[in-house]
């Protein structure tokens, strides 16, 4: 499935959003993995002492440092590494998503990228991540795992994506990300 998923990505034109400087720029990484047959990705659920996103679930990632010298696949694979403790020589990154505006003023650049092994020794930061979710793609995708999650945004009544996990869900700019993730799923399985 990385090859499809790479060549799907490869064909793929992400749509971008204008971009100005009230907007920090972030990134973050869909981290997929294939265990016993099964396809899994990585999501962390955030700590109450983190800056913003406060006790939510979401990818690994964040803000684009000085460091990062303007790649925001830089700043995706560092914050992963920062974040969840995986080693940037253990990440194959396939491909970039549709750029993502957040109400806290991030524009995130989502990338999709292949843990080279698992199982793994995640070595998290206490301060940033709680505990991480490692959930198989086959649910994220089984119909009874979607719950509509209705919003007043502009003053305008929306149905938003999001993605129930046990006890967690998945809702806001990740559930967005991880349905257009899902939708490049599909393309790559040639459904």
């Amino acid at each position: 499935m990385r090859e499809q998923l790479r060549k799907t990505l490869a064909g793929y034109e992400p749509q971008g959003i204008e971009r100005d400087d009230s907007l920090w720029p972030a990134a973050v990484l869909v981290l997929v993995y294939e265990h016993n047959g099964r396809h899994h990705v990585v999501f962390q659920k955030r700590t109450d002492r983190v800056d913003a996103h406060k006790g939510q679930i979401s990818f690994p990632g964040g803000g684009q440092d000085p460091e990062d010298e303007g790649d925001l696949i830089r700043t995706a694979v560092r914050e992963t590494h920062e974040e969840i403790g995986v080693h940037p020589d253990h990440i194959d990154i396939l491909g970039q998503l549709d750029d993502i505006k957040t109400i806290s003023n991030f524009a995130v650049t989502p990338y999709v990228g292949w843990l080279s092994h698992y199982p793994y020794e995640w070595t998290f930061s206490d301060d940033e991540v709680a505990y991480l979710l490692e959930v198989p793609v086959d649910h994220l995708r089984h119909p009874d795992t979607y719950v509509p999650d209705r919003r007043l945004v502009n003053g305008v009544h929306r149905e938003m994506p999001a993605y129930q996990w046990q006890d967690d869900l998945i809702w806001g700019a990740t559930a967005r990300m991880l349905t257009n993730f899902l939708d490049l799923w599909r393309v790559a399985a040639g459904e």
